[in-house]
């Protein structure tokens, strides 16, 4: 029976391994601190954090989620450890939260192997704090007990850490919210939650799909091999591996979603376009879509977390064995070795066998889900463009590329991006690290950045109505009047490319008065005082070649557009090589984190927001020979021309 505790109420731990869940209504970071007898934090290598997520017998969430489950293996700790601390913390920046008291009450949960929760504990009656000690682990007289904390700190992290005895608490603190950056800088956003579109979190197997047991939570982040660390869940010692992961919540508002045609006996059901939450076909192949995603970045963690744990069974069996001298005496120890190795291909394998019949039902769902999909969120081969039309409503989304895991290459995922765009898109066009990049000249990877720039103003124009996006261009040199063409040639800019300094000056101080003016404007609520030469559309503006022809000034003008633009509908895109700036040093590194950065060559840096999987991301490209994108800002121009008359 589930123990509910209150502030201040402990409780026996049957286990020592165990999960710890956290949900809050806004994303939070999770961490936790190893204490001694005394409960003192001994050294910054007693934290962990998104920064450095993984101790021995601990491991934290990498990223700030709203939803968290962290691992503990208790046995695997280090034998100096009496006490681990589960933190929670409001992320900083622009826009977020500054107390816990403006965001709904954190909730987190013991839960055992299995899933079946041990204790909870809500934690109520905050208010100014942002950082808070949710809940201790600690060991007494040899036996390990849960006790609820709800210890608020209105210093933050700093204050928390501080208490634990951290000597360098300001600067740990500091890390871990730049660690907590960077993360989200690279982590795709996810739908807002929403009580409708909240998918389920019981965990069940996907159609096609057989598992070991039910109720089952999905796996933490795998583990490397040899780590001490907890058992993925639905492991129990000895006995046999659950690969189940959750299933998006099928049950959608009214209208209701077109229902699949009953399966033959045995076989999975078969998947539907627009089998998702939602009021209209689009929103519900948006959360569809959104779905898919989910389901194979928890497929893909249930699959390397057993792997992992088959790996670490083996070292730990082959260490047992070896250990005895006896077993070196003869063929004990090759027979050990093979019984270890044998044990670890058989994991292997059900492991893969699982994951296999979820990659084919997603494959499946793909196949049909593909050709249904409207011009915003479909892909420039797709025949829906043949029938293009200018839209006379924004769509809620647009797609910017695909995703995909080494795991199959061949199933991709839309990324989609909702729209009003809620942050700026910076398009790295210097060599990184990946293979693509590597076997792509500098001059090439700066030719197809720019292409990937101009595909993705085409579909921003084409995805609006007409006259509600102007696009504006910043090309100092020059350099990118080639790709530039088609843009340029169908009279769908704003204006020419601005060139040189002066031209840089004039287009920001334009989109810097425009974003001066609105903001007003919606502070007074005096829409109607905006001067009648104002554009109230939606802007983007395409920056190449920077910061060649920027100064400090422009340079300003551009954080300011960067940081304020999106709420008022102004918005970046930036063509740019980090390394072009680097000069500049710290300074742009905010500029950096606000931008969604993508690539103009297949790259595996992006994360998801429920594991953090490395995904590798394509830009989408017109095929070869297409004059697809020409034909659509052809129809948007006239579009354009036929409402000025």
């Amino acid at each position: 029976m589930t123990a509910e505790l209150v502030r201040g109420q402990n409780h026996a731990l049957p286990q020592t391994r165990l999960g710890i869940r956290v949900s809050a209504g806004s994303p939070v970071v999770a961490g936790a601190t190893l204490g001694d007898e005394r409960g003192a934090v001994r050294g910054e290598e007693w934290v962990a954090h998104p920064g450095s997520p993984r101790l021995p017998g601990l491991e934290v969430s990498r990223q700030a989620a709203a939803d968290h489950r962290l691992a503990v293996d208790l046995d695997a700790l280090p034998e100096e450890v009496h006490r681990v601390t589960v933190l929670l913390a409001l992320p900083t920046g622009a826009g977020r939260p500054v107390r816990f008291g403006a965001v709904a009450a954190p909730f987190v949960a013991v839960t055992g192997l299995d899933g079946t929760e041990i204790a909870t504990f809500t934690l109520t009656g905050l208010d100014t704090e942002t950082a808070v000690s949710a809940l201790e682990l600690y060991r007494r007289q040899g036996a390990w007990k849960v006790r609820a904390v709800g210890q608020g700190y209105a210093g933050g992290l700093a204050g928390m850490l501080a208490d634990q005895g951290v000597v360098r608490a300001v600067e740990v603190a500091a890390s871990i919210q730049e660690a907590v950056a960077a993360g989200q800088a690279r982590a795709v956003t996810p739908p807002p939650r929403t009580p409708e579109l909240d998918r389920a979190r019981n965990p069940a197997t996907p159609a096609g799909s057989t598992a070991a047991g039910d109720g089952m939570p999905p796996a933490p982040s795998p583990q490397p091999p040899g780590d001490p660390a907890p058992v993925p869940p639905g492991v129990t010692p000895g006995g046999p591996i659950d690969y189940a992961h959750p299933r998006r919540q099928t049950t959608a508002p009214p209208p209701p979603p077109p229902t699949a045609p009953p399966a033959a006996p045995g076989q999975p059901a078969q998947p539907v376009a627009g089998d998702a939450t939602g009021w209209s076909m689009d929103e519900r192949l948006y959360n569809q879509i959104w779905g898919m995603f989910e389901d194979l970045a928890r497929a893909v963690a249930a699959y390397r977390s057993a792997v992992d744990f088959a790996e670490s069974r083996m070292d730990q069996e082959l260490d047992r064995t070896l250990s005895d001298p006896r077993s070196r005496i003869g063929g004990a120890g090759d027979r050990a070795r093979e019984e270890a190795r044998a044990k670890r291909d058989e994991l292997t394998g059900r492991a893969r066998e699982a994951l296999d019949r979820d990659l084919a039902q997603l494959a499946a769902e793909s196949a049909v889900v593909e050709p249904a999909l409207p011009a915003a969120y479909a892909a420039w081969d797709n025949p829906v463009w043949h029938g293009y039309r200018v839209p006379m409503e924004i769509p809620m989304a647009m797609r910017i590329g695909d995703l995909h895991l080494p795991e199959d290459a061949g199933l991709r995922i839309p990324l989609l991006v909702r729209l009003p765009l809620e942050r700026g898109i910076w398009l790295d066009s210097g060599r990184t690290a990946s293979e693509a990049a590597a076997e792509t000249s500098g001059d090439q990877l700066r030719r197809l950045a720019m292409e990937t720039a101009v595909a993705l103003a085409t579909r921003l124009l084409a995805v609006y109505p007409a006259d509600e996006f102007s696009v504006h261009v910043i090309d100092p040199a020059g350099s990118a009047a080639g790709a530039l063409a088609p843009l340029v040639a169908s009279g769908a800019l704003a204006g020419p490319p601005a060139a040189g300094a002066e031209g840089v000056s004039s287009v920001l101080a334009g989109l810097t008065r425009r974003v001066d003016l609105v903001q007003m404007a919606v502070r007074a609520r005096a829409s109607d005082a905006l001067p009648p030469d104002l554009d109230t559309g939606e802007q983007l503006l395409i920056v190449n070649d920077f910061p060649h022809g920027f100064d400090d000034r422009a340079v300003t003008q551009l954080r300011y557009l960067a940081d304020e633009g999106p709420a008022v509908g102004v918005h970046l895109l930036m063509v740019a090589d980090r390394e072009d700036a680097r000069a500049y040093g710290p300074v742009l590194d905010p500029l950096w984190r606000s931008l969604l950065r993508i690539t103009p060559v297949a790259d595996d840096h992006l994360a998801d927001p429920w594991v953090g999987h490395a995904w590798t991301y394509e830009p989408l490209r017109a095929p070869r020979g297409s004059r697809v994108l020409e034909q659509v800002l052809a129809l948007v121009a006239a579009a354009r021309r036929g409402g000025a008359h």
